[in-house]
């Protein structure tokens, strides 16, 4: 059904490409110009604005093939982002499988190992609702050669064919088979690493939650989250004021994308954009983990002015209450969780509205004698590694967050 979706989307491209497409992007182009915001420091402005303009554009073409019902606004969405398959790679075993329904890519080494090796399980980034293995072949590929590992990527079904939280279940259904197939991949059982970027991080936190729950599996070396997006109780921390027109995820999508991960329509969006869908017993019961007070001063310099919360309405609650549940916002587990967790190895980004979830979860595991590992690109900006391995078109900030993280891997 898939591959039948993304054929009409290239059909229905085709057919509207020759003068819409064109005009479309150009008027995207004069759209970001005067919408979207390059903050001085921000790595390759110019570059970063081409990117944003394309995926825009690649959005707005998918609303008009839905409108024509030719396919769903995602689908040209997700093939455009599947990204350009690499060459083979002589010095890796690749294997697909399934696991109940969800697809696995198992990346081996094809030197003969030494000892046991490490095992990473790595969920990718993409809102819920697009993304997949194939997206992240260079960053799964660059982890198990550098690392000397076993790399499984995990393709969880994509909302909103697959409801939420369906994903959540998916990864952990992929990490329960790994883990009880160590020996088959010569994995030792003591390095386990559980990652992922963006809201592939925040599966990887609430896997790593669920299983301190199991004491029949073996326990998580470590976990690694990149850019993280934890919470959605408070949408006027400073990351949130400072970047909120930053591509290549400005606040006002990141609400957007809720409303499709949940499969809602996206009313009292502005609302939500307030806090107003927040209780006031819950802004004071978590105004402790969760508040600008928690961020460093240093993080604040950047045009951060401290605003109050728009009055409770119960309607915007009731439209978006998901978020508020500990799977959507893993920030908020109690600290009986929190100091049980493996050690970590979080990457913040300074132009990314979820900036601020990477830091709040760094000082709550701290403060619960978590050790972490904290790495902070001054020049990026969210989803950055979606561009990794593609020679001119990366970005040097996002290799340096690879080796940054192949470090870490590498000293456990």
């Amino acid at each position: 059904m898939a591959s039948v979706s993304t054929t009409l989307a290239i059909l229905g491209m085709f057919f509207i490409s020759p003068v819409l497409i064109p005009a479309l992007f150009w008027g995207v182009v004069l759209y970001d110009l005067f919408n979207t915001e390059m903050p001085p420091g921000i790595e390759q402005p110019l570059k970063l604005r081409f990117f944003h303009c394309l995926m825009i554009t690649t959005m707005v073409v998918g609303k008009i093939l839905e409108k024509l019902g030719i396919c769903s606004d995602l689908t040209i969405l997700r093939a455009a982002v599947n990204g350009i398959p690499p060459w083979r790679d002589s010095k890796l075993l690749i294997k697909d499988l399934t696991v109940d329904e969800v697809p696995l890519r198992i990346y081996q080494p094809k030197s003969p190992p030494t000892g046991k090796r490490r095992g990473i399980l790595y969920f990718h980034g993409g809102a819920g609702t697009f993304g997949s293995i194939r997206a992240f072949e260079r960053v799964c590929r660059y982890m198990a050669k550098k690392c000397n590992s076993v790399v499984v990527s995990v393709g969880y079904r994509l909302a909103p064919e697959h409801p939420y939280p369906g994903q959540y279940f998916d990864c952990l259904n992929a990490t329960l088979y790994f883990m009880k197939n160590l020996k088959e991949y010569h994995v030792d059982p003591g390095l386990i690493i559980i990652s992922g970027d963006s809201c592939g991080a925040n599966f990887a936190t609430v896997i790593c939650q669920i299983l301190l729950n199991d004491r029949d599996l073996p326990k998580v070396r470590a976990q690694v989250l990149l850019y993280p997006g934890l919470q959605g109780l408070d949408f006027h921390l400073p990351a949130y004021q400072q970047n909120a027109f930053v591509p290549m995820l400005s606040r006002k999508m990141i609400i957007y994308f809720c409303f499709r991960y949940l499969n809602k329509k996206p009313t009292f969006w502005k609302e939500i954009l307030q806090n107003s869908h927040v209780p006031d017993s819950m802004r004071h019961q978590y105004k402790k983990w969760v508040s600008a007070d928690l961020i460093p001063d240093e993080f604040k310099v950047r045009g951060y002015v401290p605003t109050k919360p728009a009055p409770y309405k119960p309607e915007v609650h009731e439209a978006i209450k998901e978020i508020l549940a500990i799977t959507f916002s893993p920030l908020l587990a109690e600290d009986s969780i929190i100091c049980q967790l493996p050690e970590s190895f979080i990457v913040t980004c300074e132009f990314d509205v979820l900036r601020d979830d990477g830091l709040l979860y760094k000082r709550r595991l701290e403060e619960n004698g978590v050790r972490v590992t904290w790495y902070h690109c001054e020049n990026g900006f969210h989803g950055i590694l979606a561009f990794f391995g593609y020679g001119i078109f990366s970005f040097i900030s996002g290799n340096k967050i690879m080796d940054n993280m192949v470090n870490y891997i590498n000293s456990l």
